[in-house]
């Protein structure tokens, strides 16, 4: 490894991440993030897609399992697998990075050691308007050299952005026309089958 290591996520995987979080503002909610290690740059880590997981019974072993499962058989075809993980709290107001959320995240950076953990700034999404901010409203986790996750901000040798720069444009035109609406997590599966966690008609 090189210097800095740089996650570098695209418009879609972000956005349905915070509107799944905006559709269950009341609770948890979780998400796995796709992707691979950029073809002939070991420094960073490309993620290309996003599974909205969970909104209730967000720490059940059985539930996550088979959805990973069915995830990883899913994008392991198209070349792409799961290289970290996305939490937004209940709180508006907390910022810790709940038991629930480690555990995850340790699970996945077994098999994925530079997996990051993704949580959902809520201060930052809802001063967005204002601040006109092009960074993503979601704080970066890594884990640190005796293994315990650590909040990393830029310029600590690891780095997250939007592939493309006008991502938070686009997500303020989805609030604000209520596109989180329509998003499917794997709970909404659980319940109706017929209800696909591939969100595939989600930026149609």
């Amino acid at each position: 490894m090189g210097g800095e290591l740089k996650y570098e996520i695209a418009q879609n995987a972000y956005i349905k991440l915070v509107l799944h979080a905006l559709k269950h503002k009341a609770s948890s909610v979780n998400a796995v993030l796709l992707g691979r290690v950029a073809p002939g740059n070991d420094d960073v880590i490309e993620i290309t897609d996003s599974v909205p997981l969970f909104h209730s019974h967000i720490g059940l072993l059985p539930q996550l399992e088979i959805s990973l499962i069915l995830i990883e058989e899913y994008y392991a075809a198209k070349g792409f697998g799961v290289v970290g993980y996305f939490h937004a709290n209940e709180r508006f107001d907390d910022f810790e990075l709940s038991g629930v959320a480690k555990n995850i995240g340790d699970h996945i950076s077994r098999y994925f050691p530079q997996a990051p953990i993704l949580l959902l700034d809520n201060k930052k999404l809802a001063s967005l308007e204002k601040s006109k901010d092009r960074s993503p409203v979601m704080q970066l986790y890594a884990k640190d050299a005796s293994k315990n996750w650590k909040h990393v901000g830029s310029g600590g040798g690891y780095l997250l952005t939007t592939k493309e720069p006008s991502a938070n444009v686009v997500l303020l035109d989805y609030i604000s026309t209520e596109k989180w609406q329509d998003v499917v997590d794997f709970d909404d599966h659980l319940d109706d089958i017929t209800k696909d966690w591939l969100n595939p008609e989600l930026f149609n």
